[in-house]
């Protein structure tokens, strides 16, 4: 009886283990994408074409941006009226004396008790003026992106797989967890510096109705189709931190560029197009619901987003599960919402989930928008060989190896952010 009893604990205990979405098999045969058609971003909805750059600018981007706010992110609120910075960390000999670091909080109601986010930033100390800044969010807390033991280490909920977590909560065996992903001194050296807040902070990476992080401040915007998710809080977070950025005389505030990896870099790519005063976005293998074309149903499609991450994107964004077909919109669209600032999209062969080919797809049907604003755009003829980096407005590159961010990922954005806004070439390794 005994044994038996432990059985049924052990099976109970898998089922209870087990990602939903590991029942929704994906697609990993391109002989099984069907044939699909994707929007022309330069036509408006009711068929005429775009035929001006102001036209583009002044009425078919905000069809586009009230078509995925409805369908796919749902609506995202104004910036706080109250919110207030308070930089609570100033340190100018940080990591060996090769940056100023400063930890800052956002008090998004003004109120210590209301929700709050820390922005981690160093800035480097080599070079003169303001400089400018990747800023990114982070999976397990700023506290994790260095082995730095001046970073406050986060009080908020880490998911149970983090390295260093102990009842959801990290502990200083946290430290460094993530900081192969954000090579720090490699950036500083190239004079760049870099920002970084924990998505946690925003909104926690688990499904429990909207009511925790910043959703509690908005109860209006849930309970409805197009409900205030996830995906979009994060986003709505990056440009909270720009907002203190923007204060800050030592950032180069003009020239704050967007980085994101995996879900982060579906985030990054929707606050990019939402938000103008982001210079550049890149996304580091964001997938499904980020970078690639989810009309194709290869690797990460809506149905395994939608049911394995509830969370993420709104409530009408379930009407397309297993019905991609009828999507008025694709990836390539959000991606079009950035131009003409540069965008780079990166790939990793072995990444099949994340669909590298439908990655580059959406970077070459963002393409045309690229060029009627009078840029290169995606200068590609074709799938670019493993490890060859192609360059333009729109820069692009699959690498080998899996689902990371590698030192070989940054050198790339750090080569493209020269040619953008140091007007130098780069070498292309």
């Amino acid at each position: 009886m005994l044994h038996k009893h432990l059985l049924k604990c052990i099976v109970a205990l898998q089922v209870a283990l087990t990602p939903v979405h590991c029942a929704f098999p994906q697609n990993f045969d391109e002989s099984k994408v069907q044939a699909y058609t994707l929007p022309d971003p330069l036509v408006f909805q009711d068929g005429s074409k775009v035929t001006t750059p102001q036209a583009w600018h002044t009425r078919r981007r905000a069809e586009i941006i009230e078509v995925l706010e409805r369908e796919m992110y749902g609506r995202t609120p104004e910036h706080p009226a109250k919110m207030r910075f308070e930089v609570f960390d100033k340190e100018p000999r940080a990591l060996n004396g090769q940056a100023t670091r400063k930890q800052i909080t956002l008090f998004l109601t003004g109120e210590c008790t209301g929700p709050k986010i820390d922005l981690l930033l160093y800035l480097p100390k080599k070079g003169k003026g303001p400089v400018p800044v990747f800023l990114g969010l982070n999976f397990e807390g700023n506290h994790g992106v260095h082995t730095d033991p001046g970073i406050r280490l986060s009080s908020n909920w880490v998911w149970p797989g983090g390295a260093g977590v102990v009842n959801q909560l990290p502990t200083e065996a946290s430290r460094g967890a993530t900081a192969s992903r954000w090579p720090i001194e490699m950036i500083l050296d190239r004079g760049y510096g870099v920002a970084t807040i924990y998505a946690g902070d925003i909104d926690p990476d688990k499904h429990d109705g909207f009511k925790n992080g910043v959703h509690a401040l908005y109860p209006e915007l849930q309970n409805r189709g197009d409900n205030f998710s996830t995906m979009a809080a994060w986003a709505w977070g990056l440009s909270l931190a720009m907002d203190y950025l923007q204060t800050d005389r030592q950032v180069n505030s003009r020239r704050v560029m967007l980085f994101g990896f995996s879900r982060m870099g579906k985030a990054a790519l929707w606050a990019g197009a939402r938000d103008p005063r982001f210079a550049m976005v890149i996304s580091n293998e964001s997938g499904g619901g980020g970078a690639a074309l989810s009309k194709r149903n290869y690797g990460e499609d809506v149905e395994r987003l939608n049911k394995g991450n509830p969370h993420w994107f709104s409530g009408n964004f379930r009407k397309y599960n297993r019905n991609e077909a009828s999507l008025p919109f694709d990836q390539h669209m959000v991606i079009a919402l950035i131009a003409p600032r540069p965008v780079y999209i990166a790939s990793a062969e072995e990444d099949k989930g994340a669909d590298p080919y439908g990655e580059f797809l959406a970077a070459k049907a963002a393409d045309p928008v690229y060029r009627f604003l009078g840029t290169d755009g995606l200068p590609a003829g074709g799938f670019p060989e493993v490890n060859k980096p192609v360059y333009g407005r729109l820069g692009y590159h699959i690498r080998s190896g899996k689902h990371d961010v590698t030192r070989y990922d940054w050198e790339q954005y750090l080569n493209f952010a020269d040619i953008h806004f140091r007007k130098r070439k780069a070498e292309q390794r």
